[in-house]
């Protein structure tokens, strides 16, 4: 199942085992068990600390498997049901060191956090094996449950699962549910779900932040404008601080990476992990799970101040703003309600639960197209539906398009309402905007592909936007703010590309450092004079 040279690195992993660790399996004779099976007994023969016994116990699902280390001095419940290949393989090695012994790379704060949490914690995390967003999520639960004998996780593959998917009504992944009733949907970290379940942790979190000494630039936002301008100003020699809603930004949620020069081929979660380890080479206090709320400028002190929805206060003498887009909505009737239950944004972590039904792609773009042409490889039909007359992907996009004998292209139409029996999506109305004609399309998915949206709502009466929300700068960066500066996709700033937004957040730290100087200099020279 595994080639030789994956087997010769996983072998090379399982040397830093320091304890024993034992695979207990519940199988039966089908397809899936045996390929299972075969995975879990190649994995023995790459360590002598890696043993496999096949046991059943009522409730367990098949095919599955538990990750257990007899020395590890607690109970450690972590399952696996299915097979974890794909994205979820390095969720896999990953369980098999930390259950072996191997110290995980999380700080000690965070570690003391997670075994002082009290209660009983039974999660299941639904994944997709094409999901790049589930491995964060189910590598958190893995180690939480590693690290505390009152939680257990079980990571599902919803793709062999169907039938449980569909009974719980599991419409987009990952989905993790405590015990027994829906927690989350979407991209988590330890962080976001120490979070969720200890509520006076943020409190403490927000105090410490307020605490803290003014910066001499404060970046809001980190994606990939953030990093690179973390990493400018870091390297000027300034105190450079990074306040981030979550650190990586929409580059989190990019499949597919292959014009980032130098880099032929990567995907969005590599990249975004990249960053975050080129910007940790350098003195940047790194704030994460925090969002900007409000942004104040300059008083008396000189200082600007961005106070975060936490309730934390932050003061720096120059901000650089790098807050980036999201997915834009329709926002139409039904879309709200029927989101994770129908409504989707992202084809490939979603599509896979639609397996052989009938979905819409909205949006005639470079991504909608895209959805559409993978989408189609999986669903029953694919309906697309674009606003404007004709679609505005790239022609070799289209002429793929074109080829695939599932998929309907409608034009001039206006997306009106999604349709649901309360539970799930069960059609999408539209309008001709030709004819002013009324249609209804019965299928069970709906992927939104329309663009994006800055996010800068939070901005509005603090510097001047355009009509659509970007933040108006000039060839520095600098916005309409004294001192503040600001780069990347929530900018005017043409073109929304990751190597755009480095090169903009680059820039604009320059330019702050620029600010920096000049407006520190009169007060050096004057107290230079008087000495």
């Amino acid at each position: 199942m595994l080639d030789s040279d994956l087997k010769d690195q996983l072998q090379a992993y399982l040397q830093k085992l320091t304890r024993p660790v034992e695979l207990v399996a519940a199988l039966d004779d089908g397809e899936g068990s045996r390929e299972l099976r075969e995975l879990l007994v190649e994995l023995t023969q790459l360590s002598d600390k890696v043993s496999l016994r096949e046991a059943r116990e009522p409730g367990d699902r098949v095919p599955s498997f538990a990750i257990a280390s007899p020395a590890a001095g607690h109970d450690i419940s972590l399952r696996f049901a299915g097979t974890p290949l794909g994205h979820e393989f390095t969720s896999l090695v990953l369980a098999l060191l930390q259950v072996g012994g191997h110290p995980p790379k999380l700080d000690a704060a965070t570690i003391d956090r997670i075994r002082a949490l009290e209660g009983d914690y039974a999660f299941e995390t639904f994944f997709s094996l094409d999901c790049h967003n589930c491995p964060d999520v189910v590598q958190a639960l893995n180690l939480m449950a590693v690290l505390n004998p009152r939680i257990r996780h079980v990571a599902i593959d919803g793709a062999r699962f169907q039938d449980e998917v569909a009974a719980r009504e599991v419409m987009s992944v990952p989905a993790v549910f405590l015990n027994g009733e829906i927690f989350a949907y979407g991209r988590m970290g330890i962080d976001e779900i120490l979070a969720k379940l200890d509520a006076s942790g943020g409190a403490r979190a927000a105090a410490e932040l307020s605490e803290k000494a003014p910066y001499d630039v404060l970046i809001v936002g980190g994606g990939p404008a953030g990093a690179a301008a973390g990493i400018y100003a870091a390297r000027k020699g300034i105190r450079t601080g990074i306040v981030a809603e979550r650190f990586g930004g929409q580059v989190l949620d990019t499949m597919a990476i292959e014009n980032f020069i130098s880099v032929p081929e990567t995907d969005g979660p590599k990249l975004a992990a990249a960053m975050e380890r080129h910007v940790r080479d350098y003195e940047v206090d790194i704030m994460n799970l925090q969002r900007a709320e409000r942004l104040l400028p300059a008083g008396d002190d000189g200082l600007v101040e961005v106070q975060l929805a936490s309730g934390a206060s932050l003061k720096s003498k120059t901000v650089l703003l790098s807050t980036g887009a999201r997915w834009r909505q329709m926002n139409v009737p039904g879309e709200e309600q029927y989101r994770n239950k129908g409504v989707a944004y992202c084809p490939h972590c979603d599509g896979p639960l639609f397996k052989g039904k009938r979905v819409a792609v909205v949006g005639g773009g470079n991504s909608g197209v895209e959805a559409a042409i993978d989408l189609a490889g999986i669903v029953e039909h694919v309906t697309l539906i674009e606003f404007d007359s004709k679609l505005r992907a790239d022609e070799v996009l289209q002429r793929k398009l074109r080829s695939l004998p599932n998929v309907r292209v409608i034009v001039s139409a206006q997306t009106t309402e999604v349709l649901g029996d309360g539970r799930r999506v069960n059609a999408l109305a539209y309008v001709d905007r030709t004819t002013h004609e009324a249609h209804v399309v019965p299928l069970e998915g709906v992927f939104v592909q329309i663009g994006l949206l800055p996010n800068t709502e939070w901005l509005k009466g603090t510097v001047e936007l355009t009509p659509r929300g970007e933040i108006i700068i000039d060839d520095r960066g600098q916005t309409s703010l004294p001192g503040v500066f600001a780069a990347g996709d929530a900018t005017t700033v043409p073109y929304k590309q990751i190597v755009i937004a480095m090169s903009e957040g680059s820039k604009a730290a320059l330019s702050a450092f620029d600010h920096l100087i000049r407006h520190s200099a009169p007060a050096e020279s004057a107290v230079a004079q008087a000495s």
